[in-house]
């Protein structure tokens, strides 16, 4: 606004009064269109349109608020509608103090502003849908929602199924055969004791080896006629003896060259090869400024390999006897997207078809060493050849081949997966479980689920009878015999104590018809009667009158016709291995799924009386536990762990335990061929140069313990659960 505009429309008397008009002001600011009498007290709000004053478009409903002492507008009701006319001819002017009339909608004034505009169309949305939020507002204060909410527990639902990304085929079994697992255990017990005492007898051997290796190293006491001649022939023969001990290893190493499996122990045949012809011409080609040959090293990996032969052999064994002393066992898969999209592991009797066979297969280890050390193999005769013969030293080329297979063969390549399988088969074959092989654990891992049944939670002995009451003129005879059949038919895991039941007190099962279960109890018709078996809340859903004051909180109610009939009143006691294998289970991250069959054990129940992580499980409905628990499912052909024992115990350990022993094994084996590749490449670098020194047998023994430290480390952590 202008100087001289602010001055003429500020003249005025000094009483503080207002002396410009209001259609001024709304014309100064461009927010209004009509004008206005200046004795108007209102905030001026355009009338309702009518045909005679057309409203304007594209605006919301404006809110009228009066100042104290005019009376306010009454509020639109939702049904009328404004009439909108075309907005090309400009509202009229209304006479002073005009009020829209009670009951219809007020559009605002149209602003010359988008952002204003904008905003109120907004707001003219967020209007209009809370008009309609609570259109069904009441429907859940019907009596029998309220009832079936109060009265049956919550169940979860799976999530629709979707597109799942294609996963890479499983490796199918070898085709070894399928022996018994007691054969196959008597095969792995012979010569495991030999085996034990040459890898001793191997480490022992190495001691005078690494004395002489080291002395340069240390100021270590020599003999004094013992001349570095003298020292390479000693470790020489050292390494001969060493090797006769390991022959049966190092020729499997070979034989894999046939088949085109090359692993740690090929390339340990060849340093070892290497080794002894380096050591036997190092006086002719390169004497190397006394520099004594690779042969502890060589040595070392010999016992190491004979250390990890014998501690794989003698975990196949155990597992092996485990899974052999149960005449029945429980069997454990992984079936592939059993509940909610998810991989979930199911436990089921059967024979264990595919055991000998899964255990004879290749272990994790092997099966990386396969596809890294043909390329680690290549690299060490190119690297080789191009030190010595492409440096223009040919009688370096022995020096080179046994200094570079010396650092690719790892101490932990027999350990990597030998330790933690032999500490992991020793501790589950105290719990009655045994790990099928490698095979057994090459998809298992977090994101999976494990379906627990009755007998999981509570096996038998945990659950035992602690009254019965039978009501009005029923007979205990019809009311036992009734309960046990439905507890039967249904498959809950109180069957046991029901048949007991039934026999100690001379009845029989009768003949049950159409068998509906529902979330908290079953029914049937027996002899033409209606037959209710289940909780007290599912006698509440079914308009069974129960007695009052009752304060029984696990029992097994029985109606007849509508009328109670029989209460058998329980005692769960939970083993003391349930909790902690629960914890195990979600820590790893596998989601207990609940396909219990007992209408006592839900959620509710497992929390407040016994305080079980239940938020972390999952409740399927009542038809897919029945379909999850059933006999009749699919499983897989690839074992995961047989069990020879009841209970969850067992269970969780062999589905922890194989998730952890393939991360372990996997961790170790790719830092062993890191370690190996590394050796290689310092070992190229340090022989192309001739660094004598820097490439010393020592220098080499402290770079292949450094690289074997994180496999014990690694090991040990397997069986921490």
């Amino acid at each position: 606004m202008a100087k001289d505009r602010d001055d003429e429309l500020n003249k005025g008397p000094s009483s503080g009064e207002e002396t410009f008009s209001l259609e001024e002001i709304m014309a100064e600011f461009g927010a209004g269109r009509g004008k206005r009498p200046v004795g108007d007290d209102t905030i001026p709000f355009p009338t309702v349109p009518s045909a005679a004053s057309p409203a304007p478009t594209g605006r919301r409903p404006g809110k009228v608020v009066s100042f104290p002492g005019a009376p306010a507008p009454a509020p639109a009701p939702p049904e009328e509608k404004v009439v909108k006319f075309p907005a090309a001819a400009p509202p009229p002017e209304e006479p002073a103090g005009a009020e829209a009339p009670p009951g219809a909608e007020v559009p605002a004034p149209a602003s010359d502003n988008p952002i204003a505009e904008g905003l109120n169309r907004l707001m003219q949305k967020a209007d209009d849908y809370a008009g309609h939020m609570f259109e069904e507002e009441g429907a859940e204060q019907d009596e029998a929602v309220r009832r079936a909410e109060r009265y049956i527990p919550g169940t979860d639902e799976e999530a629709p199924e979707q597109a799942r990304r294609e996963r890479r085929k499983r490796r199918a079994p070898p085709p070894a055969p399928d022996l018994p697992p007691a054969d196959l255990a008597r095969r792995y017990h012979k010569g495991l004791k030999s085996l034990r005492v040459r890898s001793v007898l191997a480490f022992l051997l190495c001691l005078p080896m690494l004395y002489l290796t080291l002395a340069p190293l240390f100021p270590l006491p020599l003999p004094a006629p013992l001349t570095p001649r003298l020292q390479t022939l000693a470790l020489a023969g050292l390494l001969v003896l060493v090797l006769l001990l390991g022959v049966d290893v190092l020729a499997r190493g070979l034989f894999r060259l046939f088949r085109l499996e090359l692993g740690m122990d090929t390339l340990l045949v060849f340093s070892c090869a290497a080794t002894l012809a380096d050591a036997l011409t190092l006086p002719q080609l390169d004497p190397r400024d006394g520099q004594l040959p690779y042969c502890a090293a060589a040595a070392l990996a010999v016992a190491f390999l004979l250390r990890g032969t014998w501690l794989k052999r003698r975990g196949q064994r155990l597992a092996c006897r485990t899974a052999a002393s149960a005449s029945e066992p429980y069997l454990v898969t992984l079936d592939e997207g059993k509940w909610n999209g998810r991989d979930t592991y199911s436990k089921w009797s059967g024979a264990p078809i595919g055991f000998g066979r899964q255990m004879q297969a290749a272990d994790g280890a092997e099966r990386i060493f396969h596809r890294f050390c043909p390329l680690l193999f290549v690299a060490c005769l190119v690297l080789s050849l191009v030190a010595s013969v492409g440096m223009g030293a040919p009688e370096r080329l022995l020096w080179c081949l046994s200094a570079t297979l010396a650092s690719a063969s790892s101490f932990s390549g027999a350990l990597c997966f030998g330790t933690p399988w032999h500490k992991l088969s020793r501790r589950l074959s105290k719990s009655g479980a045994a790990i099928a092989g490698w095979d057994a654990v090459t998809s298992t891992g977090a994101g999976s689920g494990i379906l627990l049944t009755d007998a999981d939670l509570f096996p038998p002995g945990c659950v035992s009878l602690n009254g019965i009451k039978v009501f009005g003129d029923f007979s205990v005879d019809k009311v036992v015999s009734a309960t046990a059949t439905l507890i039967r038919d249904s498959g809950s895991g109180l069957d046991k104590i029901f048949h007991d039941l039934l026999r100690s007190q001379g009845c029989v099962y009768r003949r049950a018809q159409d068998l509906c279960c529902y979330e908290g109890g079953a029914g049937a018709l027996i002899r033409g009667e209606q037959v209710l078996v289940g909780s007290s809340a599912f006698m509440h859903l079914m308009d069974v009158e129960l007695p009052q004051g009752l304060n029984v909180k696990n029992a097994v109610f029985c109606a007849l016709d509508g009328e109670l009939a029989g209460i058998f009143a329980l005692n769960y006691s939970l083993h003391g291995l349930i909790e902690p294998s629960l914890n195990a289970l979600i820590r790893n991250r596998i989601t207990p799924v609940l396909a219990t069959r007992d209408f006592n054990l839900i959620p509710a129940m497992l929390r407040q009386r016994f305080k079980l992580p239940v938020e972390k499980m999952e409740f399927p409905a009542v038809e897919r536990r029945r379909e999850l628990s059933g006999a009749e499912q699919s499983h897989s052909d690839i074992l995961t762990a047989v069990l020879c024992r009841e209970g969850l115990g067992p269970y969780s350990e062999a589905v922890v335990g194989a998730a952890r022993l393939r991360r372990a094994v996997r961790c170790s084996a790719v830092l062993a061929c890191v370690g190996a590749a590394v050796g290689v490449l310092l070992a190229f670098y340090l022989t192309s140069v001739g660094a004598y020194s820097s490439l010393s047998p020592s220098n080499l023994l402290v770079f292949l313990f450094m690289w074997l430290v994180p496999t014990p480390l690694i090991s040990g952590w397997v069986d921490r659960y």
